[in-house]
C-alpha cells in the first residue's frame, strides 16, 4: 500500500490563521495590520490568507476596516480564544475520528477495542489546544533560527 499524507494534520489554513491571530496579538491595543503585512508575516500567500481572515472576523476574533486606516485588528475575543477556537473557526470542529463525532453513531463503538484509545486521545488533543490561548503564544518571545545562527 502506497503512503499517503494523514488525515490527523492540521491544515494550512488553521496554521496560518494560528500565525496571524499570534502576530496580531502582539501589536500594540487598536493597532492594524494590513493584509500584505500579515502575509509577509505569516509566510502566507495573501489570496489564501484573505479567506483565513475572513474566517476570523466572522469568528469575531478580529476586525477588518476598508479605507486609508484600514487593515486587521485584534478583538478581545480574539486575545483571550484558545488554539482550539482559532482552529475550530476555520475548520470547525475537530475530530480524531469519525466515530467521535457528534450524532455519528458507530455501530463497532460497543466492541471496538480501539474506540476508547481514540477518547483518551482526543481528550488530550482537545485538553492541550484549550489550554493555550493567543495572548498566551503572543507572550512568549521566540527567537528566529536565523538569529541563533548569527550568535554563535
Amino acid at each position: 500500500m502506497g503512503r499517503s499524507t494523514s488525515s490527523m494534520q492540521l491544515t494550512r489554513a488553521a496554521d496560518y490563521a494560528v500565525r496571524v491571530m499570534v502576530h496580531l496579538a502582539k501589536q500594540p491595543a487598536a493597532e492594524r495590520a494590513l493584509l500584505p503585512t500579515l502575509a509577509h508575516a505569516t509566510g502566507a500567500p495573501e489570496s489564501f490568507l484573505s479567506k483565513v481572515l475572513q474566517g476570523l472576523c466572522r469568528a469575531g476574533f478580529i476586525q477588518s476596516r476598508r479605507g486609508q486606516a484600514g487593515g486587521f485588528e485584534i478583538q478581545p475575543a480574539g486575545r483571550t480564544a484558545s488554539m482550539r477556537q482559532v482552529i475550530e473557526a476555520i475548520d470547525g470542529p475537530i475530530f480524531l475520528n469519525v466515530c467521535m463525532m457528534s450524532g455519528n453513531s458507530c455501530n463497532r463503538k460497543n466492541f471496538c477495542p480501539a474506540h476508547p484509545v481514540w477518547v483518551r486521545a482526543q481528550e488530550a488533543m482537545i485538553g492541550v489546544l484549550n489550554s493555550s490561548t493567543v495572548a498566551d503564544l503572543a507572550a512568549q518571545t521566540l527567537v528566529p533560527q536565523a538569529q541563533i545562527a548569527r550568535a554563535k
